[in-house]
């Protein structure tokens, strides 16, 4: 299956922000890697930034991986990234 590596920003005040979407955010993230879907995600250490590596069919279908994200869906993550990505080992 197709690889995709997302980089985006965090808003503001990061930990006050994410605090209330947390659960359900860590909740998704379980669920989507147990599927496969998602290979690796993490902040920076300054938190001012997320990684993320995500197996879809398409950049659409990786795309909707983010965006239903609640992170996302209430403003934490801002913005991001997506490109192809090919795994060498």
């Amino acid at each position: 299956m197709p690889k995709f590596v997302a980089w985006g920003h965090y808003c503001e005040n990061v930990l006050e922000r994410r605090a209330p979407h947390r659960a359900a955010h860590l909740t998704r993230l379980q669920a989507l890697k147990e599927s496969g879907a998602l290979i690796t995600l993490g902040p920076t250490e300054d938190l001012s930034r997320f990684f993320g590596v995500y197996a879809a069919d398409d950049a659409t279908a990786a795309r909707t991986l983010i965006e239903e994200d609640p992170y996302w869906q209430n403003g934490i993550w801002i913005d991001y990234e997506l490109w192809p990505w090919i795994q060498a080992f």
